[in-house]
């Protein structure tokens, strides 16, 4: 188990200083922690401990808000860059994972032998928004499960803590106020709370939640629907239909959530709820205006428009990926999800804007389903076998 008082709490390492890498790193920075960042790149680390500044992601958004480079915040003194992951690892008793889904299995590749011969306990934050399939499972997995998977072996070396939303990184860089989910064994997550959230509550404080999976399926899931919305909102459809993308496509996630080993509760948390409200209506949301630009910038051939449209975002989005890992775990289990459909269908397959306003269309309106309550029989057996209650896509068990 790991104990409170062996835990070095004056220091905190991140991997991944992207755009929340770096927010953080601002954040912690001002909190007069010793803040380790790990980057691959040892001139983007060089550049950062020379001029306090990450030369690839934030700043420039940052100057823009603010109004000039003149008045962009320099990171503490405190923050020191490297591209040596060993140190990193071995210096820090709390690491912050700050990268994508895609290459969080790496890092964890890399990171295994280290924990190995670590002798001190580690615990490992994970930002990440993410899901993707188990290599031997093939099952949808969340960053946390992703993380036990690989450290299966190192089981009493380490904890995991995941935090949910809603948050942006500008927000947290800016010290602007902002309210977090914490999950995980509760005697971890206390100290977390207090040492690293909490200390200065007007900018950052958190709640605590049992749920780790359901608030990590929630942050994952909601960037798919952001996808939809930026499309959606370039379509000239009214003012009316965000009402329905929303409800309905809280349906579909608190359902999946459900499926992928969450609780009911997961999506009526702000790390539910919360953090897709944000995420579907402002445009500090990288998912938001994904869906956006590739509406506007569509060629007609989705993966030439998804290159064009990731150079016109600082950072990565985790919603295109996202979309292919839950179709390919639908259509495997034959499940009905109109929005995560849809989905799927305009990125990775429409052929024109119009085919783009049809799917949206059948989505939202053309929904096989008439009502949008669950009947007390359908609500018991939702509970207990949520994968045999689960409306069928196609076949014997199709139910409107």
């Amino acid at each position: 188990m790991l104990m409170g008082p062996s835990l070095d709490t004056d220091r905190i390492a991140i991997i991944g200083p992207g755009r929340l890498g770096t927010a953080f790193a601002y954040k912690f920075g001002r909190d007069n922690k010793r803040v380790n960042v790990y980057y691959h790149d040892s001139d983007v680390c060089k550049a950062i401990n020379r001029e306090h500044l990450n030369p690839r992601h934030l700043t420039a958004d940052l100057s823009r808000r603010l109004g000039g480079m003149d008045k962009v915040p320099r990171l503490s003194p405190k923050v020191y860059a490297t591209n040596n992951l060993e140190q990193v690892v071995e210096d820090n008793d709390f690491i912050l994972l700050s990268v994508t889904m895609d290459r969080l299995p790496d890092i964890l590749d890399r990171i295994g032998p280290i924990l190995h011969r670590k002798g001190a306990d580690t615990c490992f934050i994970s930002a990440i928004k993410g899901l993707t399939a188990d290599e031997i499972t093939h099952q949808l997995i969340t960053p946390s499960q992703l993380i036990r998977s690989r450290f299966s072996r190192l089981k009493d070396r380490y904890r995991i803590v995941s935090i949910g939303g809603p948050f942006f990184d500008m927000d947290i860089a800016l010290g602007n106020p902002v309210c977090l989910t914490i999950a995980g064994q509760k005697q971890i997550c206390r100290i977390i709370r207090r040492e690293f959230i909490g200390s200065n509550r007007r900018e950052l404080t958190s709640y605590y939640n049992f749920d780790s999976v359901g608030i990590e399926a929630c942050g994952a899931l909601k960037n798919i629907v952001a996808n939809i919305k930026g499309v959606a909102d370039r379509l000239d459809l009214g003012d009316s239909i965000p009402g329905t993308i929303f409800s309905r496509s809280g349906v579909e996630v608190r359902s999946l959530s459900r499926l992928l080993g969450g609780s009911f509760q997961a999506f009526q948390s702000q790390a539910g709820v919360g953090d897709m409200y944000v995420t579907l209506s402002s445009d500090a949301s990288k998912n938001h205006r994904y869906g956006r630009f590739f509406y506007e910038q569509f060629t007609g051939n989705s993966l030439e428009t998804h290159l064009k449209v990731l150079g016109m975002i600082d950072g990565k989005p985790e919603g295109p990926n996202t979309i292919l890992n839950v179709h390919k775990f639908l259509e495997k289990r034959n499940m009905y999800s109109p929005i995560f459909h849809c989905a799927y269908k305009v990125f990775n397959e429409s052929r024109s804007r119009e085919e783009i306003r049809e799917q949206i269309f059948q989505a939202t309106q053309f929904d096989r389903r008439e009502r949008e309550y669950i009947g007390p029989a359908s609500r018991i057996i939702y509970r207990i076998f949520p994968n045999l209650w689960y409306r069928r896509q196609r076949g014997l068990f199709t139910r409107p």
